[in-house]
């Protein structure tokens, strides 16, 4: 098959987008209908790649909008500020680590003392190493991998329950992966597919308070984790083994979390959706 993407590769994660090329997509396909106008949201991992078109997405939309990175990204960051403010929206960034309990806790807070209220929660942030073999995979990795895709969700849900009311909405990113598998990031897979309970388990908790948990299952999408995790060989063919035959861009993705967080899917809870390029999967 031809090449998608160059041939390409960055040295750690999490990735940059500034050192992609081309650069994701994340503009915006179509104009704000205030669908989310006076809201705030809270979004992990909103830097970069999804989490910055959900971003800029719900900047266009009306709210306001806190995003999480780690340190490595504050460029990254300072990019997104300045597309959610072409939006017209308010922003705020903070630095530091989800698997840490007292980092979600303190950035739940930083956004309320900015912003005054939390209407919408993404838990997007994740990190994926590798490793074809699974006696390869170590205690290490094993931990870290989900500390950051399973414990930082557990975390800064907690942190901001106490904050969410009737209408608030949480939605979890999860993947292809927890559905069809992958063997080559056994333990990634294993956190996505935890993630997918979690959101049902959390759905059904949290029923009788009338806060809606959603999450967003993407396919192979062209995101800075993509060339920060495999070589420049198998980054130019990311994607090209969909039914669609390519790989898709996070304004693709992004309309989906603007679905999930404002009253269009009212009726809806305990859900996954599936932008994965045509692959068919159960539930």
């Amino acid at each position: 098959m031809p090449e998608q993407f160059p041939a390409q590769q960055q040295a750690r994660q999490p990735g940059l987008e500034s050192e992609m090329r081309p650069e994701p997509d994340h503009a915006p396909r179509y104009p704000g209908a205030g669908r989310l106008t006076g809201q705030v949201a809270l979004i992990s991992g909103g830097d970069s790649g999804i989490g910055r078109a959900v971003a800029v997405a719900m900047a266009r939309e009306g709210a306001s909008i806190a995003i999480l990175h780690t340190d490595r990204e504050a460029g990254d960051a300072i990019d997104t500020v300045e597309l959610i403010e072409a939006e017209g929206g308010q922003a705020l960034t903070m630095a530091g680590d989800i698997g840490s309990e007292d980092f979600c806790r303190s950035a739940v807070d930083a956004t309320l003392a900015r912003f005054g209220r939390l209407d919408v929660l993404v838990n997007n942030a994740a990190e994926q190493h590798p490793q074809d073999d699974l006696t390869k995979i170590g205690a290490a990795q094993l931990e870290r991998t989900f500390r950051t895709n399973v414990f930082g969700y557990f975390f800064l849900t907690k942190a901001a329950l106490p904050h969410l009311g009737d209408g608030a909405a949480i939605i979890n990113t999860t993947s292809v992966t927890a559905y069809k598998g992958s063997g080559h990031l056994i333990d990634y897979a294993a956190t996505r597919g935890a993630i997918v309970a979690f959101t049902r388990s959390l759905a059904d908790s949290l029923n009788q308070r009338g806060i809606r948990v959603n999450a967003v299952a993407p396919g192979p999408i062209w995101t800075p984790l993509i060339p920060a995790s495999f070589p420049p060989d198998r980054v130019a063919q990311h994607g090209q083994a969909t039914p669609m035959g390519r790989a898709g861009q996070p304004n693709e993705v992004a309309p989906c979390y603007v679905f999930l967080a404002c009253k269009d899917s009212s009726y809806m809870t305990g859900q996954v959706l599936h932008p994965n390029g045509g692959t068919p999967v159960n539930g």
